[in-house]
């Protein structure tokens, strides 16, 4: 038997960087995916196979044992495993694979006994901010538990999979990316609230609006610094409102991913008023600190998963002013996109579209803009009475991939390959561009096929 999953890469709309504050996030998924093929063998051996790499030079073809993965019988420390990958930097591309795996073997030692080789294929981009990594996560995860007698969905796959990429890779992120590509489908858009992980019923796309997704062409990663400063300072800014407040955090420990709480927001920066943070807090937060001046002030810093430098200059007003205020843009962009009507009128178009354009600023505000995203937001912003409405750069930002919300007629259309070729002239690049979506991870499920 051969256990086959396919599993999309995101697009983010509105919401990005709003999920680790508890934030409400509106993202759908793209129709380039990630796909993967696991076929159970009779020794412990496991062969992870993606010839694509080859052209990176890096290794196709990577082979362990599962009893790499223990020692007297016991699962090695994380750091071991780590430190397996990086003697050999060019099958570092398993590394989410091996994560999988090693979580699956945590939770299920008794069913995870036998070996098995898995192929993977994948047309989603690297580097342009629409997930690959999740999706990179989710597929094999989905495809190996289920070879394991294991069946994970919804909100449980989603936070599995963001275990990997956290505790795993070292890499701190939110939980949308991860539950967007698990449960989104086709011409759909998946909103959540991110306290910690409450989905909402999927969200169809009006008919008479459109997305497309523009590659800026500038490499986006989020375990890039930008993204790590920008994270922290949002903390550092949780901090310095739990001071004002007299408030002690405590650690909870209780779910999959520990993190910091108190009684009166419960961890999330999404919970308090833009109203209340502008007359209240907003001018009694430091414009920027830097790290080393913050760790004098405060030993402890809110966030397990991001360090503070003692170097960098952190963006705490802005940072913690966006994840207040994302909060409010994408509550209102979701009542303003979910109104029944066949049509929706420009007023409410130009609205969801000053609220893209909203949301843009706030990320440059959070250090998280890149010249080349402000352009192409700049040229869709000359386009606004030909058939476009907004655009905002996505995910974590710091370059990647702008969303494009028009008009879904031919003028929108026309006005929107007008900005393709106007960026092309400007960036000397032709841009990759993203249109339409498919079924996510747990709408494709596991096909299993004889052999």
């Amino acid at each position: 038997m051969i256990f086959i999953n396919r599993t999309p890469g995101r697009l983010d709309l509105m919401g990005g960087n709003d999920d680790y504050t508890g934030g409400l996030v509106f993202e759908t998924t793209i129709r380039e995916a990630t796909r993967v093929a696991v076929q159970p063998r009779a020794d412990q051996t496991v062969t992870f196979y993606n010839p694509a790499v080859k052209a990176f030079g890096w290794k196709d073809s990577i082979e362990l044992r599962l009893s790499d993965l223990t020692r007297a019988g016991s699962i090695k420390p994380l750091e071991e495993i780590r430190d397996w990958i990086k003697a050999e930097p060019e099958r570092a591309w398993c590394a989410y694979i091996l994560g999988d795996l090693y979580l699956l073997l945590e939770k299920f030692p008794q069913q995870v006994r036998q070996g098995f080789s898995l192929y993977l294929e994948s047309d989603i981009p690297l580097g342009k901010g629409v997930s690959s990594s999740a999706a990179l996560e989710v597929a094999p995860m989905k495809a190996m538990a289920k070879m394991y007698g294991v069946n994970v969905e919804g909100v449980e796959l989603a936070s599995w999979t963001q275990w990997v990429e956290i505790k795993f890779m070292e890499s701190a992120c939110g939980i949308m990316d991860q539950l967007t590509v698990v449960m989104g489908d086709e011409g759909c858009f998946v909103p959540m609230l991110c306290q910690p992980c409450e989905p909402q019923p999927l969200v169809k796309l009006p008919g008479a609006l459109q997305i497309w997704g523009v590659d800026s062409g500038v490499c986006h990663s989020v375990a890039g610094i930008e993204y790590e400063t920008a994270r922290a300072a949002t903390f550092m800014g949780y901090r310095f409102l739990c001071d004002r407040e007299g408030l002690e955090p405590s650690l909870d420990a209780n779910g999959i991913l520990s993190r910091w709480v108190e009684p009166r927001w419960n961890g999330y920066l999404a919970r308090l008023a833009p109203s209340e943070f502008r007359s209240k807090y907003e001018n009694g937060l430091p414009e920027a600190i830097l790290g080393a001046d913050f760790t004098r002030a405060h030993a402890m810093h809110l966030d397990p998963f991001t360090p503070v430098r003692a170097e960098v200059s952190y963006p705490v007003r802005g940072a913690t002013r966006y994840a207040v205020e994302e909060n409010w843009r994408v509550n209102n962009f979701v009542s303003l996109i979910s109104k029944p009507a066949s049509l929706p009128e420009d007023s409410i178009a130009r609205l969801l579209g000053e609220l893209m354009f909203q949301s843009h600023v706030g990320y440059g505000q959070c250090g998280l803009g890149s010249e080349a995203t402000d352009k192409i937001v700049e040229l869709v912003r000359a386009q606004v009475s030909s058939g476009l409405w907004g655009a905002k750069i996505t995910g974590g930002g710091a370059g990647g991939t702008v969303a494009v919300l028009g008009s879904n007629t031919p003028a929108g259309e026309a006005a929107f390959s007008r900005v393709v070729d106007q960026y092309h002239v400007w960036s000397g690049r032709e841009p990759y561009v993203f249109r339409g979506s498919s079924a996510g991870c747990d709408k494709f499920g596991v096909v299993q096929a004889c052999y």
